[in-house]
């Protein structure tokens, strides 16, 4: 198995950049790639998924045990040539300040695949023989194979951070990226701009595929992927023998709405449920015979003049609360969920008034982490008492919560109470891989079955 991850030295050096690049090259050489993001980014994988034609999927060693991660990592690589793996913050930075828990280093050390770093080279050059020297003596059980240079500002630049790091730090160059504009991501108030709203145009993609193609060493690189020798463990997360379909569960699916774990919606249909994404931007009515619905993150407070206007979609969610149905929300479907969105400019946009909360984004503030979480009730993922981990990211408000409606108790905030939980209507701004708890998906789906059951009694 070919298998890498794509580090860097800190966050903003390019890691996203290269890593995309990188996987649209190898693609173009007719190779099966298997894009992966280390931790609970959404809008990375975004653009994997772009240059690929697979989706890329989330390996996080916090939220997900290590034998989940394992699961899910070979899993994903059945049938594929190579995987490539784009690293998160730092090399070193996760959960801790003195381990490498949820660290990129952690996971190219579980999976035992080679690290290549990408280092940001516009403002140096011998002093980052030093760094690059750093970070491979920080940690020796980490599989360094190689480091690319972003940011470069000439052939000379090049030779000399080249030169200095092969001699000082004993680290092969691999290639580098030149220091332009036109190699820029487009940027946004949580980072890059999802490739599903439609920033990016295919010149980029063949701009930066062609600069790699050009300046990247390709062949070593595949050489350096060989090395990756990762365990294998029984699987857990999914059924043994197929499951019969069981359910329709509704997934929005649009510009507004497209923050969901792929292995999540993967658990989801393995454990008898058929996918039918519908958009609460454009659809009138909810897709026929739904069982379900699976309402992700995003960013409604973008699109809230267009989520208000579409009136009957809006009537056809809160009918279908009115009826019983299950709802899992996340984020930007918790906020679609409530009674209205105050914009950027204090506008207020109306919503489908299904919880009674009222989201802003007026006055930003960011929120961002992860969390544990203990579920005060039963509900359609998880049972009262039960404990969950997952991650929060935003820069929205919405009202607070009451004891009454909370769906759970949250460690990390000394015990504060988060999201609603109101009838079969589960909604938070944290973010759950359902792979956290293995038995969430199989819930969820016998959920929606009770539900389907029910109503033709």
């Amino acid at each position: 198995m070919k298998a890498l991850i794509i580090a860097g030295v800190t966050s903003g050096v390019g890691k996203t950049t290269v890593a995309t690049g990188l996987m649209g090259v190898l693609a173009g050489q007719k190779l099966r790639v298997q894009p992966f993001k280390t931790g609970p980014d959404y809008i990375d994988t975004s653009y994997h998924t772009w240059v690929t034609g697979n989706p890329s999927r989330n390996l996080d060693t916090w939220m997900l045990s290590h034998k989940a991660v394992i699961e899910l990592f070979n899993r994903a690589m059945s049938g594929k040539d190579i995987g490539v793996i784009e690293g998160v913050m730092g090399l070193f930075d996760g959960h801790s300040a003195t381990s490498d828990t949820a660290s990129t280093a952690e996971l190219a050390k579980l999976l035992n695949v080679p690290v290549i770093l990408v280092v940001d080279s516009r403002n140096a050059a011998r002093s980052l023989a030093a760094v690059v020297k750093g970070c491979r003596d920080f940690d020796p059980g980490l599989t360094f194979g190689g480091v690319i240079l972003n940011g470069i500002g000439s052939e000379t630049h090049y030779q000399i951070c080249q030169d200095a790091i092969e001699h000082y730090a004993g680290v092969r160059v691999l290639g580098y990226l030149p220091r332009r504009e036109s190699l820029m991501l487009p940027e946004r108030h949580l980072g890059l701009v999802p490739t599903v709203e439609g920033p990016v145009s295919a010149e980029f993609r063949s701009t930066l595929l062609d600069q790699c193609a050009a300046t990247l060493d390709i062949k070593n690189i595949l050489q350096i992927a060989e090395q990756a020798a990762p365990p294998t463990v029984l699987p857990e997360l999914f059924p043994v023998q197929p499951q019969p379909l069981e359910v329709r569960i509704g997934v929005a699916r649009d510009r507004a709405f497209s923050f969901y774990y792929q292995d999540s919606l993967d658990l989801l249909e393995a454990w008898g449920a058929e996918i039918v994404c519908f958009s609460p931007l454009t659809d009138f009515r909810l897709p026929p015979d739904v069982n379900g619905l699976y309402i992700g993150g995003g960013f409604p407070e973008m699109y809230a003049a267009e989520l208000a206007a579409n009136e009957s979609l809006k009537k056809d969610v809160k009918l279908a609360v009115e009826r019983g149905i299950p709802v899992y929300a996340e984020c930007g479907g918790l906020m679609y969920l409530g009674q209205s969105i105050r914009d950027f400019d204090g506008r207020v946009h109306l919503m489908s008034g299904v919880l009674p909360l009222e989201s802003r984004i007026d006055n930003p503030k960011l929120t961002m982490g992860y969390r544990t979480v203990h579920a005060l009730h039963d509900g359609p993922l998880l049972q009262q008492g039960q404990t969950a981990r997952g991650h929060e990211f935003h820069w929205s408000n919405c009202s607070r919560v009451s004891v009454a409606s909370a769906a759970y108790d949250v460690e990390e905030k000394g015990g504060g109470l988060e999201g609603f939980q109101v009838a079969k209507v589960l909604a938070s701004y944290i973010h759950l891989h359902l792979g956290t708890v293995p038995p969430m998906a199989r819930r969820f789906v016998k959920t929606c079955a009770c539900f389907k059951e029910n109503r033709r009694q």
